[in-house]
């Protein structure tokens, strides 16, 4: 569906279900599991931070290993909160729908409503431009 990066989160996220059974002592994903979300949450924060500060920085090869950790620190909290990959995937194929691939749906906004001629976007009658 989403090609290879599908594929690698869809293979990460089957690795950290079978951690949940590995010893703790053995699996830092097993240990992280464990943490409780709260935890998992920090941990994901943290690697945000560190992808910002390095994209602020300009340093490319940092923004990569950190957007790997970021990935994988998702992964572990969407195991512990029962979310599956194919949620993301239909929610991303939803706004593309809606949007287009590269919006962003506003936390904030209503689902968008189809505009009539002579309605503006905000619902507001529209008025003639003066010449």
């Amino acid at each position: 569906m989403f090609g290879r990066m599908g594929n690698s989160l869809d293979r990460l996220y089957a690795a950290v279900i079978d951690a949940q059974y590995a010893d703790p002592e053995k699996s830092r994903t097993a240990r992280l599991l464990r943490a409780g979300r709260a935890k998992m949450a920090k941990k994901l924060a943290e690697e945000a931070i560190e992808v910002v500060l390095d994209a602020t920085n300009g340093n490319r090869e940092a923004i990569v290993r950190e957007s790997a950790d970021l990935l994988y620190n998702l992964v572990v909290l969407w195991v512990a909160s029962g979310v599956r990959p194919e949620d993301v995937w239909h929610e991303m194929e939803r706004r593309e729908r809606l949007f287009g691939i590269a919006e962003k749906l506003v936390k904030s906004a209503p689902e968008p409503k189809p505009h009539h001629n002579g309605t503006a976007v905000d619902g507001s009658p529209m008025r003639k431009r003066q010449h």
